[in-house]
């Protein structure tokens, strides 16, 4: 979907459609969930503060998320995809993959088939969607966003090592910023600086990511489309407006997250064996800790006692801006090698 949280702040309300703005908080310590296209050509982006963004748009109206209507449209769009394939994998609410090589409207190709889906959403949900076609699922996503937004692109067979070589690498689906930097230093900057590099050479720098590396260029990605993905994590955790030094503090707001957590987990009847606390700092490093119990639970005295000892484990090195908690190692899972969804509620005081 096209700036899928903005566009349904839009559809909502018409008087903001055609103007700059961002979903979030506006706040000293808010933050920018998404950003119209309006908004994007100022470089307000997702992730911004929204201070910045302020100062980058000075006419950008911020409107806050609304994740029931998110769900509701989403299930609407879910729909209209049910009704041209079964297989189905959602990535989030606003993205998924589709397997057509076989479809319920036996339609020879996925080029018009996906024109058919853009065209149901518009017509029935009011919102613009793109896509990107090819023979799987790293080149599709790619290709999704080469012509957005309300476009598509399709990359056929033999079109494939062509549009990879000519790639950025910063285009490069999974590829962030930490290992683009490192691909940079090493000379590679497009695909075809990637394909001229040994597996042996990509899997010294990159350990096992080199093997995947190696691979995609020459458009090999054999991962299927899978349409129950199961959920491996169950997270709530807060942002917080002034930095926590104080330890007695952090407890004190982890037992809140506690609560927040132990009342989702029992509304889903989840429970875990596992539970990590996530710290972030002021400096925005990041930390874990974790520990595995013998027995599943998910009650509020025991995530608390455990979250306790895990906070007191070693001293919180600097101030804290962010606390986490999760529950993995879940009753729900099975012996399944499919990726891992990971659930969060986010929240800001």
């Amino acid at each position: 979907m096209d700036a899928f949280y903005a566009s349904v702040a839009q559809l909502d309300d018409p008087t903001l459609r055609g103007k700059p703005i961002a979903v979030g908080g506006s706040g000293t310590r808010g933050v920018v969930s998404a950003a119209s296209y309006e908004a994007r050509k100022y470089g307000v982006r997702s992730a911004m503060s929204g201070v910045l963004a302020k100062k980058k748009c000075p006419s950008l109206i911020f409107v806050p998320t609304n994740f029931k209507r998110y769900k509701e449209i989403s299930a609407q769009i879910r729909a209209i995809f049910y009704e041209f394939t079964d297989l189905v994998e959602p990535l989030s609410l606003d993205e998924a993959y589709l397997d057509v090589t076989v479809n319920k409207k036996n339609m020879p190709s996925a080029t018009v088939l996906a024109q058919h889906i853009r065209h149901r959403i518009l017509k029935e949900v009011g919102l613009h969607a793109s896509a990107g076609i090819s023979i799987n699922k790293f080149i599709a996503k790619i290709a999704s966003d080469i012509n957005k937004p309300q476009g598509q692109k399709t990359v056929p067979p033999e079109e494939v090592l062509s549009f990879l070589e000519n790639l950025d690498i910063a285009k490069f689906y999974g590829v962030g910023k930490v290992t683009r930097a490192k691909m940079y230093n090493l000379g590679i900057f497009t695909g075809a600086d990637l394909k001229n590099k040994s597996e042996a050479f990509l899997t010294e720098h990159f350990k096992k990511s080199g093997k995947h590396y190696y691979q995609i260029v020459r458009g090999i990605h054999h991962s299927e489309v899978k349409p129950h993905r199961i959920q491996k994590s169950l997270a709530a955790e807060h942002t917080f407006t002034t930095n926590l030094t104080s330890e007695i503090y952090m407890l004190a707001q982890l037992q809140k997250i506690a609560k927040e957590l132990a009342n989702r987990a029992k509304k889903s009847a989840i429970k875990g064996k596992t539970i990590t606390l996530k710290i972030k700092y002021s400096d925005f490093t990041l930390q874990t800790r974790s520990k595995t119990l013998p027995t599943y639970f998910n009650d509020e005295t025991t995530i608390i006692n455990e979250v306790k000892l895990l906070l007191y484990k070693e001293k919180i090195a600097e101030s804290v801006r962010l606390l986490g908690i999760s529950l993995s190692n879940l009753n729900t899972e099975k012996s399944s090698k499919e990726e891992p969804l990971e659930v969060q509620l986010k929240m800001e005081f």
